[in-house]
């Protein structure tokens, strides 16, 4: 078996080299057994590899796995697929097409060579932060603690704090954290950006997810509703840093960026 494969890094900082969420995307005639998709996901050792199937015009079936566990939805390697299907020519009009467990999601080529992508709004309620997942990140109490739905299995926490400052710092101690069974998204209000955010997701295989789309489906609006604007800059600043914008509407949420070809070739099995 060879199947067509590329590198993409998604969300990438300007033209600066080694940024962006990287995401391997197979091209597959059709679907072999979980286990082959997931020992792929492994033998990439990325936060993500998505494996596509064509499923008509300018439409795909999508799944995604982390090299330990398929999931239920993953933006950066949505939009990674994106860009992989619109640089191969596979695109005839402007959008491409997912079905994924999440539903249809979308990816759009705008003028400047840039992506846009629908994704679905990850609701989120007030909560009481986990203790465990405090005492990990070593920060001290966030300024507010929200309860996020399920994406990747765990429990998600999305913990605000002060300053962009403490974001950065940030250096969470990843078996203390793991054993939380907790996936952490962690923001501030930005200077470099409207906000910026960090995806701690060691209870998923994934010590920390440079920029995470399904992150900013929870993101988009918290920060929508408390700065009052439509459309924000957002930047996740972890050691690999990324750039993207976000506009929430009703129950989806649109991410716009900019994505780069590290590598192609193909996997032999």
């Amino acid at each position: 078996m060879k199947i067509p494969y590329a590198e993409i890094h998604a969300f990438i900082d300007g033209d600066t080299p080694f940024t962006g969420n990287p995401a391997g995307v197979c091209l597959l005639k059709k679907y072999p057994s979980d286990e082959i998709l997931q020992g792929i996901a492994l033998s990439n050792n990325l936060s993500e590899t998505a494996f596509l199937v064509e499923a008509g015009t300018d439409r795909w079936q999508l799944r995604w796995f982390t090299p330990s566990v398929e999931v239920d939805l993953c933006g950066h390697a949505t939009f990674a697929s994106g860009a992989f299907l619109f640089e191969r020519g596979l695109v005839d009009g402007g959008t491409a097409v997912f079905e994924t467990r999440s539903g249809e999601l979308k990816v759009s080529r705008e003028s400047d060579g840039s992506y846009a992508m629908d994704l679905p709004k990850v609701d989120f309620s007030p909560a009481e932060p986990d203790p465990i997942v405090v005492e990990a990140l070593g920060a001290g109490d966030p300024v507010e603690c929200l309860d996020v739905n399920r994406v990747h299995g765990a429990a998600y926490q999305m913990m605000v704090f002060e300053d962009e400052a403490t974001i950065a710092g940030l250096n969470p101690d990843e078996s203390l954290l793991t054993s939380a069974f907790t996936n952490v998204i962690a923001t501030a209000r930005g200077k470099s950006a409207d906000f910026v955010s960090r995806f701690f997701a060691p209870a998923s295989g994934v010590a920390e997810d440079p920029v995470t789309g399904s992150a900013h489906c929870t993101l988009a609006p918290y920060w929508s509703r408390k700065l009052e604007r439509p459309r924000l800059s957002a930047r996740q600043i972890g050691p690999r840093p990324g750039a993207l914008e976000v506009e929430p509407s009703g129950d989806r949420v649109s991410l716009f960026g900019r994505a780069a070809c590290y590598l192609e070739g193909e996997i032999r099995l």
